[in-house]
């Protein structure tokens, strides 16, 4: 059974960062791609960064050239660490998995949520101004 557990979110100064960790268990697949999304209070979920088991990486426009996804394959462990932050980064920060075939890994690159099989529960980052 895979399983994805969020940690190292909390409250920031915007201008500030922080590192989520994503540890991933039960995932033995060796075409994925996994990726982060978070959710603001009243808004839709949206795409952050993905990465697949090449090392290929995907952000959202919003984020390029201040966040950065990377992985961890000896821990299993998937990353973002996000810099100069904004208070409009406040949101449940998700991190999702999937495996599949080459043309469900560009799609999950992509960073179209619903081709993601796995959830963790997600946790929370609060930017403040």
């Amino acid at each position: 059974q895979v399983r994805l557990v969020e940690s190292g979110g909390g409250s920031v100064q915007a201008g500030g960062s922080l590192r989520l960790s994503c540890a991933a268990s039960g995932y033995t697949y060796s075409t994925y791609c996994m990726g982060w999304f978070r959710q603001a209070p009243g808004k839709e979920r949206e795409g952050v960064a993905s990465i697949d088991d090449d090392g290929n990486t995907s952000y959202a426009d919003f984020v390029k050239g201040r966040f950065t996804i990377s992985q961890d394959n000896a821990k299993n462990t998937l990353y973002l660490q996000m810099n100069s932050l904004k208070p409009g980064g406040t949101a449940m920060y998700y991190c999702a998995a999937g495996e599949g075939a080459l043309e469900s890994i560009a799609t999950m690159l992509s960073l179209d949520a619903t081709s993601f099989e796995y959830w963790g529960q997600g946790i929370l980052v609060t930017v403040s101004s």
